[in-house]
């Protein structure tokens, strides 16, 4: 299997409620290291990240370069917040991988630095 390492920061703005207790948020990154490029996407998440209790599910898109290979692909997330530990799994969509990236599959494991960064 292939690893690959780097960092991301992330941008969330609120979006129009469409349902009362979930919040959808705009998702802006920008990918840096063996992974590089611009990530955007949709975020749902409900609870109260205040009390260290709360969800998400996100889809992304990825433009751009991964170990010399150019194309994009989609990642699903799922989160779960119960204070003070938190799961996040990233997976990439199956058929997602464009030009250089076709076919592509696997997993991303990361760990936040702080509310913006993480390593991967």
């Amino acid at each position: 299997m292939r690893t690959a390492r780097g960092t991301f920061e992330v941008s969330l703005e609120p979006a129009e409620h469409d349902q009362a207790g979930i919040r959808r948020m705009v998702i802006t990154k920008t990918w840096r290291g063996d992974l590089a490029g611009q990530g955007a996407g949709t975020m749902l998440a409900a609870g109260d990240p205040a009390t260290g209790k709360a969800g998400y599910v996100a889809v992304e898109t990825v433009d751009g370069e991964l170990d010399g290979l150019r194309g994009g692909f989609a990642f699903q997330q799922f989160g779960t917040m119960t204070a003070p530990d938190q799961q996040l799994r990233y997976e990439i969509v199956p058929g997602s991988g464009t030009a250089d990236l076709a076919g592509i599959t696997g997993t991303l494991d990361l760990e936040i630095i702080d509310g913006n960064t993480a390593t991967c």
